[in-house]
């Protein structure tokens, strides 16, 4: 087992976006928005100096990542309540729950999820992230990756992603 445990999540590690989470149900939140502050956990198999885990790497990739996540409105692709409608370069028009949307499509991001909620939010997140730093983790240094969504103070969620679980 791992027995030491890196983390970050500074004040730029951070997006604001729109949403509407989908109830079981079929009905939805209205559109509202929040500010996403991300962190990220790393559990280790070594700290030793030679495989030391490059945290520049890390930070200046969970910045890109926020910023490519930042000012959209985030849509479920996965969603049974999600209909696309249309999608051209400059619209993207859509049925939620139920209800029709036009949306200027580079303000649209879509993301391969049932539901835009934290803890789906964070199970995105942490596959792209991993995927972009690709051998920056080694396994025999990194065991698993968490990243924490919260979208107010202490209410968020999180995922976590090692090389022989189901996140993998």
């Amino acid at each position: 087992m791992p027995s030491h445990r890196i983390f970050v999540g500074k004040d730029v590690h951070k997006f604001s976006s729109a949403h509407m989470t989908v109830f079981p149900d079929g009905s939805k939140e209205r559109i509202h928005g929040h500010n996403f502050q991300v962190s990220v956990a790393f559990d280790l198999h070594t700290t030793a100096l030679a495989q030391l885990l490059d945290f520049a790497v890390v930070k200046r990739t969970l910045v890109e990542l926020c910023e490519a996540w930042d000012q959209r409105l985030l849509l479920a692709a996965h969603c049974p309540a999600y209909e696309l409608i249309s999608r051209t370069d400059a619209d993207f028009e859509f049925r939620l729950a139920g209800k029709r949307y036009v949306i200027p499509t580079e303000e649209v991001l879509l993301l391969p999820l049932e539901n835009i909620v934290v803890e789906t939010l964070a199970e995105a997140f942490t596959h792209v992230l991993v995927t972009r730093l690709g051998v920056v983790l080694q396994r025999e240094v990194v065991a698993a990756v968490t990243v924490t969504i919260c979208e107010s103070g202490n209410q968020g969620g999180s995922f976590t992603w090692a090389w022989d679980g189901p996140g993998a």
